[in-house]
């Protein structure tokens, strides 16, 4: 599993995402109601070129985002889910952990692996091992 924070990462990780090899599937987990919304006041000079988006809050902004991100990766065949919390707590924390931790073990079936041996793990820890000295390695 890897992650990315968007919009932040949209430039890089982003463009793998939209343009690389279909190896993945993208979650997108989106919190309905947050904590905190922002609105955006004007800025007189406008130097940014961004008073179009004045008045609006980031939570506003970031959902565009999201949609836009959304609407271009289901256009460039990116498999995605999409997980909506009403807010993020504890429990829905957990939920995560738990949903990510199954779907990586059913995963690593899916793509014949088993998730739970570690023969790849024993191959670099015995090079590891015997760069370091370790007697019997």
């Amino acid at each position: 599993p890897a992650s990315a924070v968007y919009s932040t990462d949209l430039h890089s990780l982003g463009q793998y995402v939209q343009d690389g090899q279909r190896k993945l599937f993208e979650t997108v987990i989106n919190i309905v109601n947050p904590e905190k919304n922002i609105v955006l006041n004007r800025d007189n000079n406008n130097y940014d070129g961004l008073n179009f988006i004045a008045g609006k809050s980031l939570d506003y902004i970031a959902k565009k985002a999201m949609e836009g991100t959304i609407q271009a990766h289901v256009e460039g065949d990116v498999p995605n889910i999409i997980i909506n919390f009403n807010k993020i707590d504890q429990y829905d924390i957990g939920f995560l952990f738990y949903f990510f931790m199954f779907a990586c073990g059913i995963s690593g079936y899916l793509l014949g692996v088993n998730p739970f041996n570690q023969e790849g793990v024993e191959a670099y820890k015995k090079k590891m091992f015997e760069l370091l000295g370790k007697p019997g390695y």
